[in-house]
Order: structure tokens, then C-alpha cells, then sequence
């Protein structure tokens, strides 16, 4: 019986790839970290260098299972996802053109003996022509095994990731974009007897070069009902690379009934921008009332001219005279 190909899907751990306490990207079965410093435990390369610059340091890789483990390393350029602005990496096979291509593992594949700890070098060259600002990427370590559930054609290749945030020297230019905000109502048809079903969507865009940690708030203006006139939007990003954009959707219950604008403004690092989008947002009922309500006072009127008319007309007729 012929086999079904399986499909490959490489996870790379991307909640390995955000840390926020000093400890390792790690899955539960294997780890990368920074080894630590002399003062501290380190989450994340940090470092910086002047372009032309060479550097090296050391990670650890750590295995906490019962049995070997022979995992790739490689540095991968990172990125925002579509989907919610997560940051992921590139693939072993994908091109790299950043961090990525700059940076190379002393060991590509290492063997690491069950619950043991492995130290690799990791060099960093730096072009010379290299941008100044953020260049973000990871030291990942992946499993070329790739398990499939029984019945299942998706085989899962697992990897994490320990970020390196490299700051190469120069000019530093934060900079934001707010792009394609879009308010999109679904009123009830009886205004003001349900709950609304409405999103705002928006694009966040990095322009400048550092990374950024952006904050959102939308404003209401016009002639609405329902509010409130001003919220602060939950779905950023927590972090923005430079070049990056994410687009944002958030869903609004209770959102306004009316006609106006939305305006969302994004400010990150000391800078804001703002982009806008207007809406008409009137149920079908209470437009058709009002509809029906005008068309009544014309009518209204209308009649009221035509009965006042005959009476004019008679009051200003003159009388005929009686002859002797």
C-alpha cells in the first residue's frame, strides 16, 4: 500500500523566542540561552558594534531528556508575523539577509547527551556597509525528526530559538506609520437593542530603524450615540522591527451608531502618528423612520398649502356691483 507524502511544518517555538525573565528559550525537552556573563544571567544576546566589526560569544544548549539529542544550529534572521505581530524566524533553508547571514554557529550540528548541557560559540560579522539601528534575530537550535500522529499527514519539526538584538552604531531614527485604519459596524436593526458586532482594523509599520514597543488608542468624532469616544486598543504588537508591519484587527462591542470618524493614533520611542477612517453607521429602521417621518411633514405641508389657496383666492376676489 502506497504511503500519503507528509507535509512538513517547522514550529520554531515562537513563545521560546520571548523571553521575559533571565532564563532559556526552551521547550521541554531541549534549551538555548546566552551563557551568562560574569554579572548576570542573560534572556537575549544584547549587543552592539560598529559596522566592519567581528565578535564572538557563547551559548548554551541544553538537553532534558533521558536520551541524546542531535540538534541544527543556525542564526536566523527575525520578523513580525501577519497573523498577530508575534515575532518568528526564518527557516534553515530560507535565505537570510540580516542577522541571519551574519551570523554563524561554531558547531552546525551538535549531539548533546541526556540532561546535559552543551556550551557553542556563536561569531558575528558585521558588514561594513551594514544600516545603523536594530537588527533582530535568533540562535536556533532545531530537531530534523519529524513525528506524525497516527492518521495525520502533518509531521511537526520542532526548534527554538535565543534572540540576539544587535545595535550596529550610527544615526538612530525612530519613526511610525499608522496605515489602513478601517471601522467596520454591524448595527442591530433596532438601534440601541443589542450588541454591536464591529471591528476596527489597522496597520501598524515600522519606517524608521530601532525597534519599537508600540502603544494604540482609538478616538471617536462626529454625531454618534454609544461609546465610549476613546479606548486603548489591546492587540499590539509587543514589539515592532524596524521595516516590519503588522496588520491589526480588534473586535469593538458596543462600538458607535452614527456618522463620523475613527482615528487611531500609535505612539512608540518618543514618536506618534495617526491615521483615520470615517464611517455612517445608522440601523435600517431608524433610517427608514426618519425617512417616513420627513415624508409625512412634506406631505403634511403640501395639504396645508393647498387648502390655504382657495381661501386666498376668494378673499381677494372683488364684489360685483348692484345696478338701479
Amino acid at each position: 500500500m502506497r504511503r500519503a507524502p507528509v507535509v512538513t511544518v517547522l514550529l520554531l517555538g515562537l513563545l521560546a523566542l520571548l523571553p521575559t525573565q533571565a532564563h532559556a528559550a526552551d521547550n521541554g525537552e531541549w534549551s538555548v540561552k546566552p551563557a551568562d556573563s560574569v554579572i548576570t544571567p542573560r534572556a537575549a544576546f544584547q549587543l552592539s558594534a560598529q559596522p566592519g566589526a567581528t565578535f564572538t560569544d557563547r551559548a548554551v544548549v541544553t538537553n532534558t531528556t533521558d536520551g541524546p539529542l542531535t540538534l541544527h544550529l543556525y542564526v536566523a534572521d527575525a520578523y513580525n508575523t501577519e497573523r498577530d505581530g508575534g515575532l518568528a524566524v526564518r527557516g534553515r533553508e530560507e535565505a537570510q539577509h540580516d542577522v541571519g547571514a551574519w551570523g554563524k554557529p561554531e558547531q552546525d550540528v551538535v549531539t548533546v547527551p541526556a540532561r546535559s548541557a552543551l556550551p557553542v560559540g556563536l561569531t558575528l560579522t558585521v558588514p561594513a556597509d551594514a544600516s545603523p539601528g536594530d537588527h533582530v534575530g535568533a540562535l536556533v537550535a532545531v530537531d530534523d525528526r519529524v513525528p506524525t500522529a497516527a492518521g495525520s499527514f502533518i509531521g511537526i519539526q520542532r526548534g527554538v530559538g535565543a534572540r540576539i538584538y544587535l545595535r550596529v552604531d550610527g544615526a538612530e531614527r525612530p519613526a511610525l506609520a499608522v496605515e489602513n485604519v478601517r471601522f467596520a459596524a454591524h448595527n442591530p436593526q433596532v438601534p440601541w437593542t443589542g450588541r454591536t458586532d464591529s471591528t476596527v482594523s489597522y496597520t501598524l509599520h515600522n519606517t524608521g530603524n530601532v525597534k519599537l514597543d508600540p502603544r494604540a488608542d482609538l478616538h471617536v468624532g462626529g454625531v454618534f450615540a454609544g461609546g465610549p469616544t476613546t479606548r486603548q486598543l489591546a492587540n499590539v504588537p509587543a514589539e515592532l522591527l524596524p521595516g516590519q508591519q503588522v496588520e491589526v484587527t480588534e473586535a469593538w462591542s458596543g462600538a458607535p451608531t452614527g456618522w463620523g470618524d475613527v482615528t487611531v493614533t500609535a505612539t512608540a520611542n518618543g514618536v506618534t502618528a495617526t491615521g483615520s477612517d470615517d464611517f455612517t453607521q445608522v440601523p435600517w429602521l431608524l433610517a427608514g423612520a426618519l425617512i417616513l417621518l420627513a415624508a409625512v411633514g412634506t406631505a403634511a405641508a403640501v395639504t396645508r398649502r393647498r387648502r390655504r389657496r382657495p381661501a386666498a383666492r376668494h378673499r381677494g376676489r372683488p364684489e360685483a356691483g348692484v345696478s338701479d
